[in-house]
């Protein structure tokens, strides 16, 4: 291969656009996947202090739902969820309202331990953001594993009290 023509391949590698985080918390698969699967009750765990709010009534429920999320800089997005697996797995790729997904996708994993632990993955994909959006790729390229565990901490304070507080 030549070095004289730029690589038709994405700007980053598969591996270097996956950020993840895990934690085992202290609670059921279930109670922590409320807290998640209902987009209301996502600013209250929100490490990034991104997320304002969402309208009640929005869970999602199966692959193709749309939640609305209105962010704290005032922007509101459209999260298209694209897996689904009802207390297990839930993925969603956000755009800005009216548009279609831009290449980017977060999700969360959990794999109950026992009745009352589970091992919890957050996770932020933005391995199909096209390399011609070069300031979302900028943006994405700051998503750093502490930042994804600092979610997933106030998730399992929510969680371990029973979700309800």
């Amino acid at each position: 291969m030549s070095n004289d023509a730029p690589s038709p391949s994405p700007a980053q590698s598969p591996e270097d656009s996956l950020v993840t985080a895990t934690r085992e918390i202290a609670a059921p698969a279930e109670t922590i996947f409320e807290l998640i699967a209902d987009p209301a009750q996502q600013p209250r765990w929100d490490g990034n202090d991104n997320l304002a709010e969402a309208a009640p009534g929005q869970r999602a429920r199966a692959d193709g739902d749309v939640f609305v999320m209105t962010l704290t800089n005032g922007g509101v997005r459209e999260n298209h969820v694209v897996a689904f697996v009802e207390g297990r797995e839930i993925v969603w790729a956000p755009a800005p309202e009216g548009e279609a997904p831009s290449g980017h996708r977060w999700g969360w994993i959990l794999e109950p331990l026992d009745d009352d632990r589970t091992r919890v993955t957050h996770l932020y994909d933005y391995s199909a953001l096209p390399a011609e959006q070069e300031k979302r790729l900028a943006k994405a390229r700051q998503m750093t594993p502490a930042k994804l565990r600092a979610s997933i901490d106030r998730l399992a304070t929510l969680a371990e009290e029973g979700g309800d507080s």
